[in-house]
């Protein structure tokens, strides 16, 4: 009898959520390749590339896809963690996984690994992020995409996705984030994410934090990898700056994102020899570097042989990214003030959008539903956003690892703002909803539980 979708989810939230008490064992590539193998190795059936890094990986990896996606390659996607829906993680040309195929493949995979397990070939079943990984690895080889564009779930060196042999590796910006499983330093960090890069590869990054830059600068001169430097595709930000360029304008996304006012930054830039004009809609001057990442990979991936990657599908491919829960806007309308959803997780997040926000509502007073796992930098991240706020609301999202209220409260009493708390997310937006008078915007975040929380309360599409 086959598995249904709702029994196959089911399953594997029983193994647990990525972080969730995640022992040791679970970070070790050689389990994944025994169970890839069982697979006859769908991960060797379509050519990928790899992201990692600790912030904007997500969103470099979406803008790359959708450069792709202009450019007519048949593209996969595979990111985490999911807002509302697991199928979010796996998509082709944009469409997420169906139920139908969810359940299959997971029915398909899991038996594989039972099988592997009752021959002693696998010491324990493997973990939600390796069945996932799994699942989508066979999808994408069914599927026969051109290119899957794979986002690293954690780290780098030890993480599932990181068995395919990659046309290029990209590196995002590296901060502190999941030191308990990564390192205490940003250079510990660093070396984890820059095992993504290989022998004789290509990896495209950019100039970051002096700790960071020196990994990933001695890792490319001990293997002998070719660096691509995605500096010519950052514009200067900088009014005042010789060759200043991007501006911010108002921009109107499409009536299947509900006519949502958001913002854009334009600017022209020469790629592949020829001018093109930058629109993306990602908020935050941060995210001109993701930007400038993607666009650099795609302008390699011509060069590898892609031709359909021209600049004028570059252009297309960089207008038309969708990357929801990050600044998300969703305009005011009857009984609702405008929210802003983000999801803002450790410190450098946070101070990204604190950026964001001091850009665009400046006069605007703001009201923050906040929610943070247990083992995130709180009082860091409540000292960098919780001045910009007239109202706190602490809440917990509905997850094992999620600080409590009175936790957020604790760890933010030093920024001296009063922090009331809500039990519940339902309950914290509501009494935001209460609290917003005219031109209030209510700011969500913390967490991307938090995020996918309210995305399903308030219709918000992913």
């Amino acid at each position: 009898m086959p598995t249904s979708y709702q029994t196959a989810v089911a399953r594997m939230f029983a193994l647990g959520h990525e972080l969730a008490q995640m022992p040791s064992h679970k970070f070790d590539l050689a389990h994944m390749r025994v169970l890839l193998q069982g697979m006859d190795h769908p991960e060797r059936r379509f050519p990928s590339m790899l992201i990692a890094g600790t912030n904007g990986k997500g969103s470099t990896a979406a803008t790359l896809a959708s450069i792709l996606r202009a450019s007519g390659l048949k593209t996969g996607l595979y990111t985490s963690p999911h807002l509302v829906r697991i199928n979010e993680r796996i998509r082709v040309n944009g469409e997420e996984i169906s139920d139908d195929d969810f359940a299959s493949l997971h029915a398909e995979v899991d038996r594989v690994a039972e099988r592997l397990v009752e021959r002693a070939e696998l010491p324990w079943h493997p973990s939600f992020f390796e069945m996932m990984t799994a699942i989508a690895f066979e999808y994408f080889a069914r599927e026969r995409v051109d290119l899957a564009v794979l986002e690293v779930g954690m780290g780098g060196r030890l993480d599932a996705t990181n068995v395919v042999e990659p046309r290029v590796s990209v590196i995002t910006d590296i901060a502190l984030d999941h030191q308990k499983f990564l390192g205490n330093t940003v250079g510990e960090i660093a070396r984890e994410k820059v095992g993504i890069i290989r022998a004789g590869g290509v990896v495209v990054t950019l100039p970051q934090q002096p700790e960071a830059n020196d990994v990933i600068g001695n890792t490319i001169l001990e293997l002998g990898a070719r660096a691509v430097n995605a500096v010519p595709y950052v514009p200067p930000v900088s009014p005042g700056s010789a060759g200043y360029m991007a501006r911010r304008t108002e921009y109107r996304v499409p009536s299947s994102e509900q006519g949502n006012p958001g913002f854009v930054y334009r600017y022209p830039l020469q790629v592949l020899g020829e001018q093109i004009l930058v629109e993306t809609p990602l908020v935050g001057r941060h995210q001109l570097r993701n930007v400038a990442l993607a666009i650099a990979a795609a302008a390699e991936l011509n060069q590898q042989g892609f031709s359909g990657i021209t600049p004028k599908s570059i252009e297309s491919g960089i207008r038309e990214t969708r990357w929801p829960g990050r600044f998300q806007v969703i305009a005011a309308r009857p009984r609702w003030p405008e929210l802003v959803i983000d999801v803002a997780h450790n410190p450098a997040g946070a101070w990204a959008l604190r950026s964001a926000l001091s850009e665009r509502y400046e006069d605007r007073p703001l009201i923050f539903v906040f929610g943070a796992m247990r083992d995130k930098a709180i009082s860091e991240m409540a000292e960098i956003l919780f001045p910009l706020a007239d109202r706190v609301i602490a809440t917990r999202p509905e997850n094992p690892r999620a600080a409590s209220p009175e936790e957020i409260q604790r760890a933010a009493a030093r920024t001296g703002i009063e922090i009331e708390a809500v039990e519940d997310v339902h309950g914290a937006v509501e009494r935001a909803r209460l609290l917003a008078s005219a031109g209030t915007v209510v700011v969500i975040t913390g967490s991307i539980y938090l995020v996918g929380a309210v995305m399903r309360m308030v219709g918000a599409e992913v």
